[in-house]
């Protein structure tokens, strides 16, 4: 197998010098996920890496990329030693970039980076290798590692690039160096680090600053903002592209069929038309893949074969993904469906969920209650400075929750919202997600059909975890691990 670092390679890119000679065929900072041959990194995040550094090399390490020789390591392990790891890591990032012959996609975005980076992994998976990492390593390390792991015979790699503070995602955009940038849209997050929506505009359209010269940037046309985006990629010299419902658009969803379990969507790509079928439901799906579609058509790669490849699409876990437990080993329809999106949330995401929730079928007759409900755990939405009690009982005002049967809220954000829900729609207001997790039990019945949606701060996914719990997963379950 060829590595994808050698120790010579490796110590001339990252500016550093080697104990001994060595092959890596992976890149690592996690021991837990760690496979034999790969090189781990020890970043200092939460815990400092080097003292993960001699676990590493226990479990099969080719070396550990090291500013000092960790404690328990003897001298002579396999070691690349530098100043600083982060530094030495964005430079073997960028070496890894300078000899790659693969096009790169960057994807930024206030909601769906991750399952537009997804959609565009299968998409491009049809059409030649593709690099994409497995999860959404999307800041100033997670882009570094997601480059350095960067294969040789890579043909396309999807970039995935977040922010939650102004100036972030320039410099990373600038060390992908992107053949093209892709905006998914905008729309109140992080709003205490950045104040407005244009703001957060602005940051996302920096993207456009990390894109080769002649590249094309991407971006939702239907937006208040999006003059922003035209100007920052213009700045940039870019080719700019727009998708959306309008006419005018590169990219336009001429018709879009949201129903229980699928979504149906007839588009134009630039001048060619397509069909594309997402087995899950949701407004905000079809317009990532709309953009995918676009980035696809702009790559001047097969439409027929991404759309085709869209059909075995999932979300990621804790993105939107669905599953039907059954309650009852003996018995498989006394079961429910649990709607997973408890990863992060904002004002936007919010009503996507809640939209989605509503296009789905509960089933009658088999629980206790006669009648499956449509019910929603909601946990707060975190960042979004001064106005967030006033945009959390905005939600009442979404057409989608009137379709909703019972709505739980968890947290002191959260607890506007419920003071605003009709009383015949309240289910319970808790302080902590812990609180409605104990009592799982008693928050679905078959039939029923059970959303969880909230930043990953308010710990939602407890109550997802619990409700899992009380089930068995059924063949033919849709929830992606």
């Amino acid at each position: 197998m060829t590595p994808l670092w050698t120790a010579t390679e490796a110590a001339a890119a990252a500016g550093g010098h080697t104990t001994s000679d060595w092959r890596a065929t992976g890149v690592s900072i996690d021991t837990r996920t760690l496979e034999p041959g790969d090189l781990f990194v020890a970043l200092t995040n939460v815990r400092d890496g080097h003292d993960f550094a001699a676990a590493a090399l226990e479990a099969g390490a080719a070396a550990a990329l090291v500013s000092r020789v960790p404690e328990g390591v003897p001298a002579d392990s396999p070691l690349l030693v530098v100043d600083a790891v982060l530094p030495a890591l964005r430079r073997l990032a960028a070496a890894a970039r300078r000899r790659s012959g693969a096009r790169i996609i960057g994807v930024t975005g206030s909601v769906g980076k991750t399952s537009t980076k997804e959609m565009l992994r299968a998409a491009l998976s049809r059409q030649g290798c593709v690099h994409a990492a497995e999860r959404s390593f999307n800041n100033h390390w997670g882009v570094p590692l997601t480059l350095a792991r960067l294969p040789r015979d890579a043909e396309y790699a999807v970039i995935e690039i977040g922010t939650s503070h102004p100036g972030e995602i320039a410099p990373l955009a600038r060390l992908a160096h992107l053949d093209l940038a892709l905006v998914t849209t905008v729309a109140p997050a992080h709003l205490e680090a950045f104040g407005s929506i244009e703001s957060i505009a602005r940051e996302k359209a920096s993207i456009f600053e990390g894109l080769k010269a002649g590249g094309a940037a991407l971006f939702h046309g239907e937006l208040e903002v999006t003059p922003v985006f035209a100007a920052a990629a213009a700045r940039a010299g870019a080719r700019c592209y727009e998708f959306g419902h309008g006419k005018n658009g590169f990219c336009q969803l001429v018709d879009l069929q949201v129903k229980a379990g699928v979504t149906v969507a007839r588009a134009r790509v630039g001048d060619r038309r397509a069909l594309f079928k997402l087995p899950v439901p949701g407004r905000h799906f079809a317009l990532n893949a709309l953009a995918a579609l676009g980035a696809v058509d702009l790559l001047d790669l097969d439409l027929s074969l991404a759309t085709q490849a869209l059909g075995n699409w999932r979300p990621p876990e804790g993105r939107g993904t669905h599953e039907r437990l059954s309650l009852d080993p003996g018995d498989a329809a006394l079961s429910f469906e649990l709607i997973d999106d408890a990863f992060n949330a904002n004002p936007a995401s919010m009503v996507a969920a809640l939209e989605a929730l509503a296009a789905t079928r509960p089933v009658d007759g088999i629980g206790h209650h006669g009648r499956g409900r449509r019910i929603a755990v909601l946990g707060d939405m975190l960042e979004l400075g001064p106005d967030e009690h006033r945009l959390h009982g905005q939600l009442v005002d979404c057409p989608s929750i009137q379709s909703i049967d019972v709505v739980h809220c968890v947290g002191p954000r959260m607890r506007t919202l419920y003071d605003r829900l009709p009383r015949a729609m309240r289910g319970r207001w808790v302080e902590t997600a812990v609180e409605l997790a104990n009592s799982a039990r008693g928050l679905v019945d078959a039939g029923d059909v059970l959303l969880v949606k909230g930043s990953k701060g308010s710990k939602v996914s407890l109550v997802g975890d619990a409700v899992r719990g009380l089930g068995l997963p059924m063949p033919g379950n849709e929830r992606q691990a």
